[in-house]
């Protein structure tokens, strides 16, 4: 019987936190993301943003040479304008710090 409690009490302590989770408080990156510097992880900060959207935002940015207005952000496939609006105040699309040019 005290077996039987254990791992009903046990149970309840592991399921407690999955119930509470859609509570939470969306996440939100500390400052804007810069879409043409920021990796799979840091674009995965954004608000929903999963892996898959990330790699397409990184792929979108490889082929068309980076980003020059964070609406271009909606041409990337599962980006349309009411996720872009809710994602806009966490953007940024400065250009990349250039490499230093090497002295001989």
């Amino acid at each position: 019987m005290s077996n039987n409690f254990t791992s009903l009490a046990l149970a309840l302590a592991l399921a407690l936190p999955l119930a509470a989770a859609p509570d939470r408080a969306p996440r939100a990156p500390q400052r804007p993301v810069n879409l043409n510097t920021a990796t799979v992880t840091e674009l995965m900060q954004l608000p929903r943003i999963g892996q898959k959207t990330a790699e397409r935002i990184l792929a979108f940015r490889k082929q068309h040479g980076g980003f020059q207005r964070t609406e271009e952000l909606m041409n990337v496939k599962g980006i349309g304008e009411k996720s872009f609006a809710k994602l806009k105040p966490y953007l940024a699309a400065t250009s990349a710090p250039r490499p230093a040019a090497i002295k001989k």
